[in-house]
């Protein structure tokens, strides 16, 4: 006489699986709302009043908005970037020396195709923007192409380097002066990805399929004892 197959052991182990994929789907939702609270914080402190430049600045201090007087050196780079509504161009990182003395790097914003070689010498600009340090840079990112005058990410100490200011990037908001046809682009927490909701229903699919799966085949086991 065969011994009947029990539905205990899988039926355990489905309800195990199943409540820890529920379990990670919550969390996933618990992660989500504090990462829109991150993201609000971010915004809030981007769109602070500015203060002036710090004597002392580090990454610490990134989307910080600060305010500047002083004048482009006519020294640039052009990273390739591009817009939704202008398609391809450059960011335009200027050297400016502040009313002090200071030489640090602006970004200006954007110029398309066509404007890429418009000249942009020396300029006295009142400049509202935030401290910036750009993760654009990766394995796969070109080295700057130099004899083009070219860049293919915001490579803060490279540039600096490069321009001979410090390694400080302010991203212009505003401006006050002649913006020489560069369209600022300020800073905003829309490239920083929040995707929880996407991994909570993913985990409540799983739930959901191992639950399944578990009553398929406990029905499998009951059909095969009578």
């Amino acid at each position: 006489m065969t011994s009947r197959p029990s539905i205990l052991a899988p039926l355990i182990f489905g309800v195990v699986v199943t409540a820890v994929l529920i379990w990670l789907g919550f969390w996933q939702l618990d992660r989500m709302g504090e990462k829109a609270a991150q993201l609000a914080e971010i915004q809030a402190g981007i769109e602070g009043v500015p203060v002036a430049l710090p004597a002392q600045v580090d990454p610490s201090m990134k989307y910080l908005p600060v305010i500047l007087s002083g004048r482009t050196t006519g020294a640039e780079i052009l990273v390739l970037s591009g817009t939704q509504t202008a398609g391809g161009g450059y960011n335009v990182i200027s050297a400016f020396e502040t009313e002090d003395g200071r030489r640090v790097m602006l970004d200006r914003g954007f110029v398309d195709q066509d404007h890429r070689r418009t000249p942009r010498p020396p300029v006295e600009l009142l400049v509202s923007g935030n401290l910036h340090w750009p993760d654009d840079k990766n394995s796969a990112t070109p080295e700057p192409d130099l004899a083009a005058g070219i860049w293919f990410a915001r490579d803060v100490p490279a540039m600096a380097q490069k321009l001979g200011t410090e390694p400080v990037l302010v991203v212009v908001s505003g401006v006050t002066g002649d913006a020489q046809g560069v369209v600022p682009i300020p800073v905003s927490i829309t490239g920083i990805p929040n995707n929880h909701l996407s991994y909570a229903v993913q985990w409540f699919l799983f739930a959901a399929t191992c639950a399944g799966m578990t009553a398929w085949l406990i029905w499998r086991i009951r059909r095969r004892t009578y």
